[in-house]
């Protein structure tokens, strides 16, 4: 049973949509090539100082001006006026990998890079109104971030949603492209927040939040030991962006205490990782192709030494293995929370008194389906595990104690007293039908 597990990453690459995600690492090159002369006058700086004045000086600030990366290096040049507009070329990650391939190929292995295959993958995407998703004003605002197909760029800008789609733009802003701006921890405020991902709102409560607020601020000097985001999960600028536990917190190989290891199968059956005889499904094979996963011991351990490495630079190897495991024991409190909660309503979908959807592959409930679940009583799960299992752990791991209690634990205990409620009446009301 233990090889047949999910690793940490299960939920953000659950399964990949038709074509794949291109191998960016073959697409860039090693060295850059020396960049583009800007014409001397730019026509298209003449026309946009007048039609989009801020774009301008945006990349008058930047070292791309600086340099003499003119507009025609990443437009192309076959807009020349207000007629053609619809020939201005929209930068990809390949356009960047021009000039920065070393970091294009970190991006394409680190979890940012299947953003836009895991926001496709979920079941709860293809129910939302297009406006949300490819739209870009819901869970696609975000995970447009994801390296995409040919096919999908070309269905997004048919449908008017085609900017964004370099990824790189969504850290360095367009366009001055700053390194110093991607390096500030509010470069990830904007998509780290939230219901189920409040990374930002724990981290800038935090005693590291606090402290590199306060430095930015001129409060506290320069030299100060204020952690961020990136000093963490950016090590020496390395774009990869992975973690030992992931999204989701489930992993290989499974747990040696038996109680936490048979909830973490419940919830991985709840995840449709593996069916209901335990044995691996197609979403299995998904994450081990994407290597989004920590599917052996041996990757979690070189993931968890990196965060280590971080901690050591402030604290004793001690303390930081010593809080490292608090969360780790975290976990698995709220995973016994959770999996008896899962059980519940698999027993009611079992006993028929609560009628399984057909779209459900298996006998549990679809943790996939988010705010689909078609009963309160799912949907107080569906909220019990994305919202506050996620602030559990993950409040835990940013150093914010009250996350972890009372925007985590206890609402998981909340949580799981009503669905046991709501799952005794319905046995009630069954008994007293007969």
């Amino acid at each position: 049973m233990r090889k047949m597990l999910l690793g940490a990453a299960a939920l953000l690459a659950a399964a990949a949509l038709p074509g794949g995600v291109r191998d960016m690492s073959a697409a860039a090159p090693a060295a850059a090539p020396a960049p583009a002369q800007a014409a001397a006058p730019s026509i298209c700086v003449d026309c946009h100082r007048t039609t989009t004045p801020a774009i301008v000086t945006d990349w008058e600030l930047s070292k791309h001006s600086a340099q003499g990366v003119d507009c025609s290096v990443c437009h192309g040049d076959r807009h020349t006026s207000a007629a053609d507009v619809a020939k201005v070329e929209i930068p990809t990650p390949e356009t960047c990998g021009q000039c920065h391939g070393d970091r294009v190929e970190q991006f394409t292995k680190g979890k940012h890079a299947k953003a836009w295959a895991a926001l496709n993958a979920m079941p709860t995407t293809h129910a939302m109104p297009m406006a949300l998703a490819d739209g870009m004003k819901g869970c696609g605002g975000c995970h447009k971030i994801g390296l995409k197909t040919e096919d999908e760029i070309r269905k997004l800008r048919s449908e008017g949603a085609g900017f964004g789609l370099a990824s790189c733009d969504a850290c360095h802003t367009r366009h001055t492209f700053s390194v110093v701006e991607a390096r500030q921890p509010q470069a990830c405020q904007t998509c780290h927040m939230g219901f189920d991902h409040p990374q930002w709102e724990m981290y800038s409560a935090s005693k590291h939040g606090v402290r590199a607020l306060l430095k930015q601020n001129g409060t506290l000097p320069a030299s100060t030991a204020a952690p961020t985001c990136q000093t963490c999960h950016m090590q020496e600028g390395n774009h990869e962006v992975r973690t030992p536990w992931g999204f989701l917190a489930v992993r290989l190989p499974l747990p040696e205490d038996p109680q936490w290891a048979a909830d973490q199968v419940t919830i991985l059956q709840a995840l449709g990782v593996l069916d209901p005889e335990g044995k691996p499904t197609p979403r299995l094979d998904v994450v081990k192709a994407a290597d989004v996963a920590r599917l052996t011991a041996e990757d979690f351990q070189a993931e968890r030494q990196k965060l280590m490495n971080a901690c050591s630079q402030c604290h004793s190897e001690n303390f930081a293995k010593g809080e490292l495991a608090k969360g780790d024991n975290l976990i698995r409190e709220g995973d016994h929370l959770l999996a008896e909660a899962i059980r519940l309503i698999a027993g009611l979908y079992k006993d028929g008194l609560l009628e399984k959807p057909a779209g459900y592959a298996s006998a549990f409930p679809d943790l996939l389906t988010f705010h689909d679940a078609p009963t309160p009583i799912e949907q107080k799960l569906f909220v019990m595990h994305l919202e506050h299992r996620m602030r559990l752990f993950q409040g835990t791991f940013h150093a914010n104690p009250d996350y972890a209690l009372w925007y985590g634990w206890s609402e998981m205990k909340r949580d799981l007293a009503e669905i046991r409620q709501m799952a005794a009446e319905l046995r009630e009301r069954k008994e007293a039908k007969k």
